[in-house]
């Protein structure tokens, strides 16, 4: 059973930057695809980056509904430390919302999907509220 913890929300102004840490325990983090969603209130969860065992990352592409090689924020990993993080530069209000890490356990540390429904383990999610 993969736990998953997250930390480093808060509230931040515009243009401010605040690195998300996810702390997973139970499993064999060199085994684990680990992605990082969000909720905004209303709207639905959105995949927001994945990042493999081998430390390729994956971002959404907001035209083709597919991975991108980047993105706004920055995905990274530390095998040693067990921990994903999310790097978040350039705050926008429109980033306000709850952060999730989630992690892929069957596919044996391979991103192979950004569908919320197909992450075996979730955190319970850190708040970021951005103001203007």
């Amino acid at each position: 059973q993969v736990q998953l913890v997250e930390s480093g929300g808060g509230l931040v102004q515009a243009g401010d930057s605040l690195r998300l840490s996810c702390a997973a325990s139970g499993h064999t983090f060199s085994s684990l695809a680990v992605a990082w969603f969000r909720q905004a209130p209303g709207k639905e969860r959105e995949f927001v980056a994945a990042i493999g065992w081998d430390g390729r990352t994956y971002y959404k592409d907001p035209l083709k509904g597919q991975f991108t090689t980047s993105g706004p924020f920055t995905i990274s990993r530390d095998n040693a430390k067990n921990t994903v993080y999310l790097q978040l530069n350039s705050l926008k209000p429109e980033d306000t919302a709850v952060y999730y890490c989630a992690a892929l356990v069957r596919t044996n540390g391979v991103v192979t999907t950004r569908r919320a429904g197909e992450y075996e383990s979730w955190g319970q999610g850190t708040q970021v509220t951005v103001s203007s």
